[in-house]
């Protein structure tokens, strides 16, 4: 772990060095752990719930919508950041954050079909072996490929609820009912991902029942969920759906332009080095009264993460400040920082397009030769 990564133009990054200037920085403190997550979920429910009701009792007028608006963005804010905890779960210890697991799953990953087992295996995302490539399905060669690819990776946004829905409320009772079906569901549809040929790896019989059992309870939600307007309301088609679809597609559309800015997608398959992957991989430190909107619980620092991937969030910043003042200039964590996400987001479209032109380029060179011949 020691080794030094040599650069020609950087200082040899040492582990040692690092770990040593956020040492007391590894423990978890539960108590923010409650109090973030707890305050998140419940505001996004009230905001959530007053974007329906507002209408009912004061109808549609110039201030109702302007409230509406503003809860919209408010609960899309509020519950983007209670979902990221869903990364936590992955690199959180075992023992004493069991109630927080089951609070997690009961008040946030069932209600929005996103149990804690989707992201079991965000751990190959970390693997040194496995950073992107095949085995890792939160990896795609964005730079290397169209900017399309870029577009539509945004705009499946507008399509996850809807197949979240399927996978839940149709998808899993038929595999309770035809059990042949279930190592075919797990590999290909039963992972929150980034790369859709990714195959997660066959399951245990203990990961099996906690997959079964939160199965379930998505399951009874989806149903109560389709039922709602016509039991409460006795309408076939309930106006909350159309609430619901509208703040799921506004999380995921957040989420997918914070992911693009995650990484800059630069590996074009093969095992990467570490130096290489921590280049890869980006922090955003400036403006955190702003980035902590698109990239809470330390997901702004994803560098970092990928650094330290025990360190809890609620201690990311102040490790990021250590690293910046402790290590040398020259070092090459100093390179993982960008301006804003927009500046990562433009680069990395440019860099997709050049690679685009440089294909087409190519294409013509082989085509021209060809002729020629």
């Amino acid at each position: 772990m020691n080794h030094p990564i040599k650069s020609p133009t950087c200082h040899p990054f040492r582990f040692s060095e690092a770990r040593s200037l956020i040492a007391d920085l590894q423990r978890p403190n539960q108590t923010i752990y409650w109090v973030d997550f707890l305050c998140s979920i419940i505001l996004g429910h009230l905001t959530l719930h007053a974007m329906f009701w507002a209408p009912y009792f004061y109808g549609f007028t110039p201030w109702v919508i302007a409230v509406i608006g503003v809860s919209y963005v408010v609960t899309v804010v509020l519950y983007m950041r209670a979902l990221m905890f869903i990364h936590e779960l992955v690199h959180l210890p075992e023992k004493g954050f069991t109630f927080f697991r089951i609070a997690w799953n009961a008040l946030c990953g069932i209600f929005f079909l996103v149990p804690s087992f989707l992201y079991y295996p965000h751990v190959d995302h970390h693997r040194r072996k496995h950073y992107g490539t095949d085995h890792d399905g939160e990896y795609l060669p964005l730079s290397h490929r169209s900017p399309w690819l870029i577009v539509g990776f945004i705009v499946q946004a507008l399509f996850l609820p809807l197949l979240a829905l399927l996978r839940f409320a149709v998808i899993s009772p038929i595999c309770w009912v035809f059990p042949r079906l279930r190592p075919f569901v797990h590999r290909h549809m039963s992972t929150m991902l980034v790369d859709p040929f990714y195959e997660r790896p066959d399951a245990s019989p203990k990961l099996m029942r906690i997959v079964i059992m939160q199965e379930v309870l998505c399951f009874a939600w989806c149903v109560w969920f389709l039922i709602r307007g016509g039991v409460m309301r006795d309408r076939w088609l309930d106006p909350f759906w159309l609430i619901a679809y509208s703040v799921g597609v506004g999380i995921l559309i957040l989420n997918e332009f914070r992911t693009l800015g995650a990484h800059r997608w630069n590996n074009d398959g093969g095992e990467m080095t570490f130096e290489q992957q921590l280049l890869d991989s980006v922090n955003f430190p400036e403006r955190p009264w702003f980035t902590e909107l698109w990239g809470p619980i330390g997901t702004r620092y994803h560098a970092l993460h990928h650094l330290f991937p025990r360190l809890p969030y609620h201690n990311l910043g102040e490790a990021h400040r250590r690293l910046t003042e402790g290590l040398p200039a020259d070092s090459i964590y100093h390179q993982t920082s960008e301006v804003s996400l927009t500046s990562a987001i433009v680069k990395l479209w440019n860099r997709a397009r050049g690679a685009k032109q440089s294909r087409a380029m190519m294409g013509s060179h082989e085509r021209a030769t060809a002729v020629g011949s």
